[in-house]
């Protein structure tokens, strides 16, 4: 059967549910299909094709055996290279991990394996997922399916880029201040960041703690609720993992939308947002509204802190976390040294690249003494404003609609020399992180044959309203059908 590459999780489950294909078939066509396409896109750091084939064998036997049920049976799935892979290369894309192999798995790898999920590789992505278009990789620029001269967004470019080529049938990302939802826009899927707390960070390799949450990349809706499922739920590893009960976010699927409140705030269509972005998104509202949904436009005011709040807290929090890797323990370690000192100046001098640097600096310098007031304490305090926005908006409304990324993808080198143009790449995305909501992004239209992408936010832990929104919208839609022809 040609096009197996092509299937959604829920149309493959389908067809090896009824025993018309195999896993072994699925994965095979999957692999074929990075074969053919990976030398142009370059998605991929690392790729396990032995492992695959193996898990899918395994997975095949599992469903003979008649305990193949679950729906991520045999389902071949890639994952970023910031997830812990027992065996298997972890680099987080920087020449400081390069040889890195971590001898346990990360809690969602865990529960992918648990259900027998097949994996086909480790995506590429900004390095230590600082970056908004995956050209900060220590290794290759990853490349957008839809215009190979374009970013594919990221830090998740490489997880989302892999989905919009069909080199995986979905993915897993993490999402700091956008890395899921922006990448996903600028690439035409589905990415979603949960609530903080909803899903275990244990082994993903930290950035900014308090902000940091993994999440799917899907090629539709339908996929993004059962990718959700899998991962979801309280791991005692993760202290900032919540015990809160995990619905069947699949249930939340019905393409019904009446009464419901869509707020929309305008901060989000003010900075640097593109007039064909604004007006596809106001398009989508508008159907939404045609469905029953009762929309109108609202203001967070302290939404415009967001960007300056973040390039506070996440580099304050990376500075801190990055501080781990001196050349000892593991990872990279210079081979010019003349003492215990030099070794660990001269050994993050060759391994971090200079994004990741530029971070610790700023980040150093906000923790310092003098400065902890007027800058991280400061920051902090507007982080609770921007909360408290959001809470006096999900007073009034169900959940809020905006642009994920105020332009379409640009192209590669194009923002290089402009470190805040590129920062702005994420002005709609971070407020969410900063407030530890909900949100998923989804195919709205297209721009010069590059897709734009719809974000919906939710209240915390409401998932399911967001699901249900996004899965009106897109069955009244045709947008993630669109394939690009690479």
């Amino acid at each position: 059967m040609s096009g197996l590459h092509t299937l959604t999780i829920h149309e493959a489950y389908d067809l090896l549910r009824s025993g018309e294909i195999t896993s072994r078939e699925l994965t095979q066509a999957v692999l074929e299909r990075i074969e053919a396409v990976e030398p142009k896109v370059r998605a991929y750091i690392t790729l396990t094709p032995e492992l695959a084939i193996q898990q899918a064998e395994e997975a095949d036997r599992l469903r003979e055996a008649g305990n193949g049920s679950d729906v991520l049976v045999g389902i071949p799935l890639a994952i970023k290279d910031n997830l812990c892979t027992r065996g298997v290369l972890t680099t987080c894309a920087s020449k400081i991990l390069q040889n890195f192999v971590p001898p346990y798995d990360a809690h969602v790898v865990e529960r992918l394996r648990r259900r027998s999920a097949v994996f086909v590789g480790k995506t590429n992505m900004d390095e230590f997922a600082m970056g908004s278009s995956t050209e900060n990789s220590a290794f290759f620029v990853t490349r957008n399916p839809w215009n190979l001269e374009c970013v594919p967004g990221g830090s998740s470019g490489g997880s989302a880029a892999a989905v919009a080529a069909d080199m995986c049938i979905a993915s897993l990302g993490s999402d700091t201040g956008g890395s899921i939802r922006q990448p996903a826009a600028l690439c035409g899927v589905v990415g979603m960041k949960p609530t903080y707390g909803r899903v275990s960070r244990y082994g993903l390799v930290a950035y900014a703690s308090s902000l940091d949450q993994i999440g799917p990349i899907t090629k539709d809706v339908t996929d993004c609720a059962i990718l959700l499922n899998a991962i979801c739920g309280k791991d005692h590893r993760d202290s900032t993992s919540v015990d809160v009960p995990v619905p069947d976010f699949t249930a939340a699927l019905v393409p019904e939308v009446k009464g419901l409140r869509i707020g929309v705030p305008k901060e989000f269509f003010a900075q640097g947002v593109a007039p064909e972005v604004a007006e596809a998104v106001y398009r989508a509202i508008r159907l939404l509204e045609e469905m029953g949904a009762i929309a109108e436009e609202t203001s967070l005011p302290y939404i415009e802190y967001g960007l300056a709040c973040y390039y506070i807290l996440a580099p304050a929090e990376a500075s801190s976390n990055l501080a781990r890797y001196d050349g000892v323990k593991y990872g990279w370690r210079t081979q010019e040294l003349t003492g215990h000192i030099d070794m660990v100046e001269k050994t993050r001098g060759e391994g971090f690249g200079a994004e990741v640097k530029q971070r610790i600096m700023i980040g150093t310098y906000a923790l310092s003494a003098g400065y902890y007031d007027a800058y991280y304490l400061k920051a902090q305090q507007v982080r609770t404003l921007i909360r408290r926005d959001f809470d006096r908006a999900f007073e009034q409304y169900d959940v809020l609609i905006t642009p994920t990324s105020p332009t379409v993808a640009f192209r590669i080198g194009e923002k290089a020399d402009d470190p805040l143009a590129m920062k702005l790449a994420d002005v709609c995305t971070i407020p969410v992180n900063i407030a530890g909501l909900p949100a998923l992004a989804l195919p709205c239209g297209f721009q010069d044959g590059l897709p734009i992408g719809l974000q919906i936010i939710g209240k915390p832990w409401d998932e399911q309203t967001i699901l249900r929104v996004a899965y009106a919208y897109e069955q009244a839609t045709d947008w993630h059908r669109k394939k690009p022809a690479l």
